[in-house]
């Protein structure tokens, strides 16, 4: 069971306190700053309306005595001697029903935590559980005391201004949460306030007034965002024109980059053919001498084997010539006698094997 009811924090906090206006008039700043948003009237005039706004500026100075008390129970001797003994009694018994009450419901949490570690023991939980609920059933009476104590404070207060005055001079503080629950009171006077300042006739023009404004404020939202696509579409259109620009003058600039590589090209080209020509001249010259060459050595050797065939012929027409004069004389020398045809003979064996 859940016990987030019964967590009562110190009411006291520093010393910040807020003074609050607990009259019926208009608030120094209108809730809405629009003109036709402002209640025309500044005060009520209904006795109504003046009863309501007592009752909830009788409540919020309430709450405001209220949540100082607990200073008393921080510092016990601020207040000592100040305050009338009927008073600090009355105030002493109320702390002690909070006490009380924060005491018990610190124990039953302390329990509650204990029953979810002790889930797996069901005698001690059972006997722990039935504890729990003894002490639960006695919450609703110690409220009830918070309750009434809070009430005769509040009559003993009430009933004597400048005690209450001493309170609030002397306990200058309260919680951060009593704070926020004070200032939203405040405000909720505040639209209260105005709610009753407006008469239902009012309450239709203001429906009205708010109905056109937010009309004009979805008609002022759709041009907006036509004026914003309009702009980004323009701005896309910008941005491709600054690229454009940008390819543009990257266009130039190669262009004039190209211009000169071809004028250089060109150089090159010319230099090209001219080295080239002077190549083929070169090469033709270097031709024409091979087949020159080639021209030469055949005529030598042509010529030498002209050469070489002449001696030939030459070495064997002497040959024969000296062939045939040595055979006639050995003709003559035989018709002379067979010596000498025998001797010639044999010289001419001789030779033969020679």
């Amino acid at each position: 069971m859940a016990l987030g009811v019964f967590g009562v924090t110190p009411l006291y906090e520093g010393w910040d306190i807020s003074r609050i206006r607990l009259k019926t008039e208009e608030p120094l700043k209108p809730a809405h700053p629009l003109g036709p948003l402002v209640p025309p009237k500044t005060k009520l005039t209904t006795i109504e309306t003046k009863r309501i706004m007592s009752v909830l500026d009788e409540t919020i100075y309430k709450v405001e005595l209220i949540s100082l008390l607990s200073y008393m129970e921080e510092h016990p001797k601020a207040l000592e001697g100040v305050l009338p003994p009927e008073i600090m009694s009355v105030v002493k018994d109320h702390l002690d029903f909070c006490q009380a009450l924060l005491q018990m419901a610190s124990f039953l949490q302390e329990k509650e935590r204990q029953l979810e570690e002790e889930n797996g023991q069901q005698e001690r939980w059972y006997h722990d559980s039935h504890t729990m609920d003894i002490y639960k059933a006695g919450i609703p009476m110690i409220i009830q005391q918070v309750q009434e104590s809070t009430r005769n404070v509040l009559r003993c207060l009430l009933s004597n201004p400048s005690s209450a005055k001493l309170l609030q001079e002397r306990a200058p503080g309260r919680s951060a949460e009593a704070q926020c629950f004070l200032q939203s009171l405040v405000e909720m006077r505040g639209f209260l306030f105005e709610k009753l300042l407006t008469s239902p006739m009012e309450v239709k023009e203001r429906a009205q007034f708010l109905y056109d404004i937010t009309r004009r404020n979805n008609r002022n939202q759709e041009l907006i965002n036509a004026l914003e696509n309009e702009l980004a579409e323009r701005m896309k259109n910008r941005d491709m024109e600054e690229e454009i620009e940008e390819l543009d003058s990257i266009h130039k600039e190669e262009k004039q980059q190209l211009a000169e590589l071809q004028q250089r090209h060109k150089v090159l080209v010319e230099e090209f053919s001219q080295i080239r020509a002077e190549r083929e001249i070169t090469s033709k010259k270097r031709m024409e001498a091979e087949r020159e060459m080639v021209r030469m050595v055949k005529a030598a050797t042509v010529i030498q084997a002209v050469w070489k065939g002449y001696l030939v012929r030459s070495m064997l027409m002497s040959k024969k010539k000296r062939g045939k004069g040595k055979g006639g004389v050995g003709k003559g020398s035989a018709g002379k006698g067979g010596a000498g045809k025998g001797g010639g003979k044999g010289k001419g064996k001789g030779k033969g094997k020679k």
